[in-house]
């Protein structure tokens, strides 16, 4: 009895660890979901990687201070099935980006959408 316990024991346990590991990476935790806030600047980067896009986004501070958001995105795979590639979003480009900021309170979030300067939105995630 003990050998069929392991047996069958060892590959749910496995199972387990991993099905709850995989809702850890995906948490919210680390954004103040009930907080949106609305952030302009200059598009520094637009990593199409995995796990997750990620935008560098320069923002200047109303006392003249240059300050780089680090904004976390969606995965490409979810994003290209939506129409979206690794141009995208272009460096160079001002964008209004509506994030759920970091509760750290450091210059950071997850991009929710964009708006460009012409008024077209680019939406990331809606939730």
């Amino acid at each position: 009895m003990p050998a069929r316990l392991h047996t069958i024991g060892c590959p749910v346990l496995l199972l387990t660890l991993l099905w709850t590991g995989s809702l850890a990476h995906h948490s919210f935790a680390a954004f103040d979901i009930d907080t949106k806030l609305v952030v302009t600047g200059e598009i520094l980067r637009f990593d199409w990687t995995n796990p997750h896009t990620r935008v560098s986004l320069q923002v200047v501070d109303p006392d003249g201070s240059a300050v780089v958001w680090d904004l976390e995105g969606m995965a490409p795979d979810y994003l290209g099935r939506r129409g979206w590639t690794r141009s995208t979003i272009r460096p160079g480009e001002i964008m209004s980006v509506t994030i759920y900021p970091l509760n750290s309170g450091r210059p950071g979030g997850m991009f929710l959408r964009g708006t460009r300067e012409d008024g077209t939105v680019v939406v990331m995630f809606s939730r």
